[in-house]
């Protein structure tokens, strides 16, 4: 026997396994159980350049015993989404559950490139789907993938629109087999649908802005105007982008409006739901969605507001045979001999090759804890969201930049007597005070040429008196 066998041999020993996942699981719930009664800095913070020191490079060649005290450290250094005290990026603070499920498809590792690789997991995907379809209210026969995040899943509804709508094969004759194409966009979309475009070599113009409103919501009635301005530039429109819930602000475009504009010129309608499709759960607020079941793709991301570890992105097709043109290739060692529109083979329609087992998680948390969990999660923060903005609006010191669409709240610190030259350097040195000393964890924007700070309400145990206390660690540190 060589000398590594028996290293190897411990290293995928079950008893081992079994000591090691409930001591793990244990150090985790342990810190779930501190987080959740608020002990305890949001973010521990430290320059990158500590970090690095904390953790060195110099791995020894033989088994070390440092477990048990470098999953500390790393619980200990991380951000602590799970802290009520969390109200920064659009990251779901992850059911306990969710995490266990990636903790089995780590170790069954299933990728999902062909069927036979990921039997389980392609139904399970291909059943999650058709539920989501029927949540936005799409058509019998709507279809997607599961893929990793937004900006892939905005990429991949635009190569499917690509085919549908150049007219001339771009896959294979590339960008200049045909005029150059644009999509209208609102002034506030992400900035990945820009990075998409330019991938698929369009250039800068690739996108063209439409205006949008005192609210951040993409103007309909410009649209016609953005259309035009993209034919005098030599360019051909072949979609509007609108968004269901934009980063900045958390705006709903029209997209009953939108729709119709489409229908007229006979572009692709292609909604970036990623954070606010989750608004079709709740039956108070789906209202905010009306006209998404009209849209060509759309992308909706399940770890916002559905509380799955990230990624796990649905790109849904009203009809589902359109998911399998934005990758209209074959791999000889893959899918010769087939038929390239096999749904169980997901890697004819994904970015991805291998991919892991993204449903497991959203299916089981689906089958174990009920679909009203979900609804209850986006109700339960679009109101604290409204009820912020309320309390925001009576404070007499703080300023809200505009009704909340969704569970992101935008607003400014406006202290008694401060000059209004001096508020966008007082609200950048406010976030920087909190965060640097981890009582909350918040971000900001620019909006309309002036600095804001912008909370998303994600952490569905983040209460009322979390932003009572939040408002007043502002004061203190003004």
């Amino acid at each position: 026997m060589s000398a590594t066998r028996p290293n190897l041999a411990a290293a995928y020993d079950p008893e081992s396994f079994r000591r090691l996942g409930h001591q793990w699981v244990d150090q985790l719930a342990d810190h779930l159980a501190r987080t959740l009664r608020r002990e305890g800095p949001v973010l521990p913070w430290a320059s990158p350049a500590t970090h690095v020191e904390r953790f060195p490079a110099n791995f020894p060649e033989e088994p070390s015993g440092v477990l048990p005290d470098l999953l500390t450290r790393v619980i200990t250094d991380s951000h602590h989404l799970h802290h009520p005290h969390y109200v920064g990026h659009q990251v779901s603070a992850p059911l306990p559950l969710a995490a266990l499920c990636d903790f089995a498809s780590s170790l069954l590792n299933n990728g999902m490139a062909v069927y036979e690789m990921g039997p389980v997991s392609t139904a399970m995907e291909h059943n999650v789907l058709r539920w989501m379809a029927g949540v936005l209210g799409l058509p019998e026969g709507a279809g997607g993938v599961l893929t990793s995040g937004g900006s892939a899943g905005n990429l991949t509804a635009l190569l499917a629109a690509r085919q549908a709508k150049a007219g001339f094969d771009a896959w294979n004759g590339g960008p200049t087999a045909g005029p150059p194409l644009t999509v209208l966009v609102p002034e506030t979309t992400h900035y990945c649908v820009a990075r998409s475009t330019k991938v698929m070599g369009w250039g800068a113009e690739g996108i063209t802005p439409v205006p949008v409103d005192a609210h951040y919501r993409l103007r309909p009635e410009a649209l016609e105007e953005s259309l035009a301005a993209a034919r005098r530039a030599g360019r051909r429109p072949i979609a509007v982008v609108a968004s269901a819930g934009s980063t900045a602000t958390g705006a709903f475009d029209p997209l009953e409006a939108v729709a119709d504009f489409c229908a007229k010129h006979d572009l692709w309608f292609h909604v970036d739901g990623a954070h606010g499709a989750s608004a079709a759960l709740s039956p108070r607020y789906r209202h905010q969605v009306k006209g998404i079941e009209r849209a060509d793709s759309v992308v909706w991301d399940a770890h916002k507001m559905m509380m799955m570890p990230a990624l796990i992105t649905a790109v849904l097709f009203r009809d589902g045979n359109r998911s399998f043109e934005a990758f209209a290739q074959e791999a000889s060692y893959l899918f010769t001999g087939q038929d390239t529109r096999r749904w169980s083979d997901v890697a004819l329609r994904t970015l991805e090759c291998t991919k892991e087992m993204m449903a497991l998680k959203l299916y089981v948390c689906l089958s174990a804890l009920g679909t009203k969990l979900f609804a209850d999660a986006v109700t339960e923060s679009f109101d604290l969201a409204r009820r912020f903005a309320e309390r925001l609006q009576s404070s007499g010191d703080f300023e809200l930049a505009v009704a909340p669409d969704c569970n992101i709240v935008c607003f400014r610190h406006t202290p008694k007597g401060l000059p209004a030259s001096e508020l966008d350097a007082l609200q950048v040195r406010l976030r920087e005070s909190l965060v640097t000393s981890g009582d909350f964890y918040l971000v900001q924007t620019t909006l309309g040429g002036r600095v804001w700070l912008r909370t998303t309400l994600i952490n569905p145990l983040t209460t009322d008196e979390d932003l009572e206390a939040l408002l007043e660690a502002l004061r203190r540190a003004a």
